[in-house]
Formats: C-alpha cells, structure tokens, sequence
C-alpha cells in the first residue's frame, strides 16, 4: 500500500511542471532583444522560444525547419517589424490557426535614411517605452486572468527603463556635444544618436548583407579624420576586419565592443535589454571623455 501511495505521489510530482507548462502562453520571439522583454512583461505566466540567438545576426538569419514548428505551436509570435526580419513573413504564412501576431515597433517615430527605414527601434529609450506597452497590451488581451500581475510587471519594468535613462542622460550631459561623434560598423544606433545627440558614423549601412564599398569605407576613414573622431567601436554581431583596418588606417584605436542587435551571452556585459544599453553608452561616455582630455 506504502509503495503504491508513493508512486501515486512521484508520479503526480512529476507531471505538475507539465502542467503548469502547458498553461503558461507559448510565444516565439524573433531575435533575442524580444526575447528578453516578453519575459521579463510575461513573467511566469509565459514560455517563450527565441529564433535568432545571443551574439546572433538576425539580418543575415536564415530560418530551419524548427521554426516553423515552433510558430505553428505558438499562442503568440512577438518580432520586431520595420522590415528587420525579411525572414519571417514566409514563416507567419503558415503560422497555425490559433496563432497571434505582434510587431513590437508599433508606433515608433521612424528614421527613414534615402528611402529605407531604419528598422534598429530598440536602441532608444522613448522607443522601448512603446515596445513594453505593445507586448503587456497583447500579453493581457490574450491571459486577461492575470491582468493584475501582468500590469504590476508592466510598470516595473517602465519604471526601470526611466531610472536608468536619466542615470545615463545625466553623465552623458557632462559630455560637449561636438565631442559625441563614434564610429561603428553598420548603422545600427541612429535612434540612439538622435535621443542622446550622438552622431554616428558607419562605412555599412543598415543591413549587413552588402559589403561597404571602397568608396563608403574611405569617406568614413576622411571623416574621421576631418572631425578628429577618437571613438572606434567594434558590434558584437560584425566580423571586426573591417575596423581593425579602419583603425590601422587612421591611429585611432578601437574603444571596446557595442551591442546593436543582439544580446551577450547570459554570463556578458549585455545580457539583457537594460544592460545592454548601460554597458553601450557608459562605453560612449567612457570614450568621449577620453577623447576631450586628449
């Protein structure tokens, strides 16, 4: 009787983590950035499954059948929009019948650079704002049972954002403006720059499927030059050739590694959303400072 009761018992231990999976909402993040901020809104009322990964490209991505698989079970599939995944529409083509979707860039105050939109949204504070609030208003309209909750993590997470953006504005202020000029690989932070009044130079353009020109790579090497720029930044997600021979090119050393469109590992500097832009504009101010004591 003893063994029978205590077999009853594992066996009921065993299938409550299934359980309490299958209530949870399955959402299919697109790259990791997304990833990140569904589960920090969705708490342990979400399961998420990310396709692009840390440290990964989602410019260059190219979808497995997993995916597909993947989307076909999901409750929700949360990308970024702004045309940053070409990838997905073939995937949502054939998304499942109960399946939601969500651009989380709705809304956005675009950047649009001759005729193309810059899809790079994530990299301004007043951007991620409308980012939380997009995933907690479908979060809550697809789990309505756990508004409460979902809404107390809502205003956390805004709250957190907006301590951390006046830490940054209030250091970065310290720093003249025609001190704020850097260089990076493709240009992936003009919504950073424009919050911040950062300008950023890139021999790449928006998307990483092309090769920058000698022509593009020798206007970035004379502007640095003319403007003095001593802030070279490699991206987590670029080969670094092609700045260690712009730095070769000019003297001007490379300041350290930003984050653009991918997280770091769990264990690096960027592994979420809200450290990832302290670790990007703390090594900006970090740079610029430098730069004016020379």
């Amino acid at each position: 009787m003893k063994t029978r009761l205590l077999i009853f018992l594992c066996l009921l231990v065993t299938q409550l983590p299934a359980n309490a999976e299958e209530q949870r909402l399955q959402v299919v993040t697109s790259f990791s950035i997304l990833e990140d901020l569904v589960g920090e809104l969705g708490g342990e009322h979400v399961s998420v499954v990310n396709l692009v990964g840390r440290n990964s490209d989602a410019h260059m991505y190219r979808p497995v059948p997993s995916d597909a698989v993947a989307i076909q079970r999901a409750d929700l599939v949360v990308y970024n929009g702004l045309g940053f995944e070409g990838w997905i529409e073939r995937l949502l083509d054939n998304k499942g019948a109960g399946t939601t979707q969500l651009a989380a860039s709705g809304g956005v105050d675009v950047i649009v650079n001759d005729g193309e939109i810059d899809p790079h949204a994530w990299q301004s504070f007043s951007n991620i704002d409308l980012y939380v609030n997009n995933i907690s208003r479908m979060l809550i309209k697809l789990m309505p049972e756990h508004v409460e909750y979902l809404t107390r993590r809502q205003q956390d997470y805004l709250a957190e954002v907006d301590r951390l953006e006046k830490q940054l504005s209030a250091r970065l202020d310290k720093t003249p403006l025609q001190a704020r000029i850097v260089v990076t690989s493709h240009d992936a932070f003009g919504y950073l720059g424009r919050e911040f009044n950062i300008q950023f130079l890139a021999p790449l353009g928006l998307s990483l499927e092309v090769d920058p020109s000698a022509e593009d790579v020798a206007t970035v090497v004379e502007q640095i030059r003319e403007r003095q720029v001593n802030a070279l930044f490699l991206e987590n997600i670029n080969n670094p050739r092609l700045m260690q021979s712009i730095s070769e090119e000019t003297g001007v050393s490379i300041g350290g590694r930003l984050y653009s469109d991918a997280l770091s590992e769990v264990d690096g500097p960027a592994a979420t959303y809200l450290n990832m832009m302290r670790h990007n504009v703390e090594s900006l101010i970090n740079a610029f400072n430098t730069s004016t004591k020379h």
